[in-house]
């Protein structure tokens, strides 16, 4: 093994890991907390984003956005944040000997932020919320969409950034509760990766993060049940292209069905040579791209398939990503294909070892929620996995009842998407299952 993996609870709960990859001319520090979208009200929808937002203004040790940023930036670093529906993560790579100072920087930031400047950068997320709406202000993101549709009036629905309308409405009570709710020790771990030492690690977190309070990990409500499919929804938009995804509820990373899962994810898309990019961009030039991925929580997971085309083509693209879906229902897949996926998924983990970031994100991310498994570990519960048990799988998921299909572009394909989803052709499930449809959008 090329690395060795280290994990400590210090005194207030903070949890500290460490992968120390010694052969590597980098490092990477990553503090993950758990808290996003999924822990907010209508309400207080965008709060977390907002937050991460703030924090880059500056902190005591480093009153302003330009000290803060240089000092990073001198010793090789560039601070970075991130918020997503469950968790959100504040990270930098580093060169190895100025580890203390990334430390000493991200530490500092999230204990005593100034959160200062909070109109400002209320209008720099206003700005950024207008990429997802349209001139009307409707909701144009598919990922939006998608999961308001799939848990609905669950926090999981709602938006990582939030409406304009709550992001407008937030105050500063609001943000210094959410931080004193969430920034606690024992919701988040302090990651290092690369050409570090464990030891040196501690040492420097535990005096970086002297001042986090001590506090429990956040809980979340369980997903709800998605309603039954096949169901539509479509939003007009004048544009080009009709963009569309084709939403599946699937099981999170640690469910059995799950490395099978990972196997489908790769028959259907890795690489040009795979089903999905091959029948429909490579042989029938029906698209630019086609994609497929896995979008799993801890205690929730989806299957998407993601494409965009000219609208009165769009209805015949999803046309043949049903037969593609069926041909893995109907017919179990093939040895060397079987074999390529297995591969190709345990290659591509053996890459991820040699980046800082890749282990941060796998050993730290992870032990927000549970305990990581091994690379190794993962590998050999995908090469477990029969042909016959790919097939079972694939069709408890793609069918029709599990179907939520998300499009927004122009309204002459609309009747011919609205057939071909009702009738979901080549996937199990009930003949004559209602299809439900909706029309417009969501501010």
């Amino acid at each position: 093994m090329s690395f060795t993996t280290y994990r400590d609870v210090l005194p207030s709960g903070l949890r500290v890991v460490t992968v120390e990859t010694p052969h590597l001319h980098t490092a990477l520090l990553a503090v993950y907390v758990r808290t996003g979208s999924r822990h907010e009200t209508l309400v207080s929808n965008g709060v977390s984003h907002y937050l991460e937002h703030l924090f880059f203004r500056g902190s005591e040790g480093w009153p302003d956005t330009v000290k803060m940023n240089a000092a990073v930036e001198e010793v090789g670093g560039n601070l970075n944040g991130v918020t997503t529906r469950d968790h959100g993560y504040y990270y930098t790579p580093i060169h190895p000997a100025h580890l203390r100072v990334g430390l000493d920087i991200i530490g500092d930031m999230l204990t005593r932020p100034r959160l200062t400047d909070m109109e400002v950068e209320r209008q720099i997320i206003l700005e950024e919320m207008l990429d997802e709406v349209d001139e009307k202000g409707r909701d144009i993101d598919l990922d939006n969409l998608s999961k308001h549709l799939l848990f609905p009036g669950h926090p999981l629905a709602l938006k990582i950034a939030g409406t304009r309308e709550s992001v407008t409405s937030l105050t500063h009570p609001q943000i210094l509760e959410h931080f004193a709710q969430h920034y606690v020790a024992g919701n988040i771990v302090v990651t290092a990766a690369g050409r570090v030492k464990h030891s040196e690690v501690l040492e420097m977190t535990e005096r970086a993060f002297a001042r986090l309070p001590r506090g429990p990990s956040s809980v979340e409500a369980p997903p709800p049940l998605t309603p039954a499919g096949p169901r539509l929804h479509f939003v007009s938009h004048d544009e080009s292209q009709t963009e569309f995804r084709l939403n599946f509820r699937g099981v999170p990373e640690q469910h059995e069905d799950y490395p099978a899962l990972q196997i489908i994810r790769r028959v259907l898309d890795d690489g040009l040579s795979s089903r999905l990019p091959y029948e429909i961009v490579e042989k029938r030039g029906l698209a630019y791209s086609v994609s497929a991925s896995l979008d799993a929580y801890h205690d929730a997971g989806l299957l998407e398939i993601e494409a965009a085309s000219a609208p009165e083509r769009a209805a015949t693209v999803i046309t043949e990503a049903f037969r593609v879906l069926s041909t893995l229902c109907e017919n179990e897949v093939g040895e060397e294909e079987l074999a390529r996926a297995k591969r190709r998924h345990r290659m591509l983990l053996e890459f991820s070892q040699d980046s800082p970031g890749e282990l941060a994100g796998w050993f730290g991310g992870t032990e927000l929620f549970r305990t990581p498994e091994s690379f190794g570990h993962r590998a050999d519960l995908v090469d477990s996995q029969s042909a016959a048990r790919v097939r079972e799988v694939a069709r408890r998921y793609f069918n029709r009842e599990n179907l939520t299909v998300v499009a927004v572009g122009q309204r002459k394909g609309l009747k011919a998407l609205e057939r071909v989803v009702a009738d979901a052709p080549g996937l199990p499930g009930p003949e004559a299952a209602p299809l439900a449809v909706v029309s417009g959008g969501r501010g």
